[in-house]
C-alpha cells in the first residue's frame, strides 16, 4: 500500500492513557485508523492492501492529533523496525504538544 506524506498534514497518535505531550521516541502517523487501532493496545494489527484494518485490541483507547508543527526533516523519522509499508509509522525526536480529540 502506498501511503503519501503531506508536510502539512495532521499527525495522529493513538493510546490508552491521557497526557498531554507525548515523549521522545513516540510513534506518529498520518493514518488516522491506524492511530485509532493502536490506541487499543493491540498484540496482532494487520491491514490488507485496501488499508482495512484488523487488530485484537481490547483497551479503551484516545485519539490524538499533534498540537504543534512537525519538521518532517528534523522532528521524526521513519520507525526502523516497522513491519508496516513506508510511511505508516515515525518515530518522534523530540516531545510534542498533543490534543485529545475522540475517545475510542
Amino acid at each position: 500500500m502506498k501511503i503519501v506524506i503531506k508536510t502539512d498534514g495532521v499527525w495522529y497518535h493513538g493510546s490508552n492513557v491521557l497526557f498531554s505531550e507525548l515523549r521522545t521516541n513516540s510513534t506518529i502517523t498520518q493514518w488516522k485508523e491506524l492511530a485509532e487501532a493502536f490506541s487499543h493496545q493491540p498484540a496482532v494489527l494487520a491491514y490488507d492492501d485496501d488499508g482495512v484494518i484488523s487488530h485484537n485490541g481490547v483497551e479503551k483507547g484516545y485519539l490524538y492529533i499533534i498540537d504543534e508543527p512537525v519538521d518532517v526533516q528534523n522532528d521524526i523519522y521513519q520507525h526502523p523496525r516497522t513491519t508496516m509499508d513506508e510511511n505508516a509509522e515515525f518515530l518522534t525526536k523530540r516531545p510534542l504538544k498533543v490534543r485529545m480529540i475522540s475517545e475510542l
